[in-house]
């Protein structure tokens, strides 16, 4: 499968069908998903999640080796600005590949798709999250109060950052 672009450790691909087994691992975890618009996965549905990745232009695959590690969202939003999201396997977390493929992602954007804007819609209670948009040099632009309903409490609201990146930001 070839690739988008390699950092120094890993390769960021779209999925293939087969990388299931690999996707089941970051989003069947309700951990990991815990900050995610969704539920956590069953292996079965993780199946399909792979099939409709593969179709998809917004979901990256993150490879260390030959194992699937992570993935990422990058989604065309109008006015050369793009959403970015990620989530990564709990195994695989606090060894620097989410800041590694995520910079990959920010240079890769900028240099070769010539984007100009990129933001990341973030929970406010995702320390993890804000700390690496924060290492890379994004900047906190918003802070959205109650604006998507809780998991376990759909009459409350979780509040959220908006972090963004201009292209003439990121390449000074």
């Amino acid at each position: 499968m070839p690739e988008l672009f390699k950092t120094e450790r890993l390769s960021v691909r779209k999925f293939v069908p087969q990388d299931h087994s690999d996707l089941a691992d970051i989003l069947t975890d309700p951990v990991v998903t815990y900050f995610e618009p969704y539920e956590a996965f069953t292996k079965e549905a993780c199946v399909q999640e792979a099939i409709n990745f593969s179709k998809s232009d917004e979901f990256f695959a993150v490879v260390l080796e030959d194992k699937v590690i992570g993935k990422i969202y990058f989604s065309k939003r109008g006015n050369g600005s793009f959403e970015l999201g990620y989530t990564f396997n709990a195994s695989f977390q606090g060894k620097g590949y989410a800041t590694e493929s995520i910079m990959g992602m920010l240079k890769y954007a900028f240099e070769t798709l010539g984007v100009r804007r990129i933001f990341a819609e973030i929970d406010t209670r995702n320390s993890k999250s804000v700390n690496l948009v924060e290492r890379l040099g994004m900047r906190r632009e918003a802070e959205h109060k109650e604006l998507f309903p809780k998991k376990d409490d759909p009459e409350s609201y979780n509040d959220f950052y908006i972090y963004a990146i201009l292209k003439k930001e990121f390449l000074t």
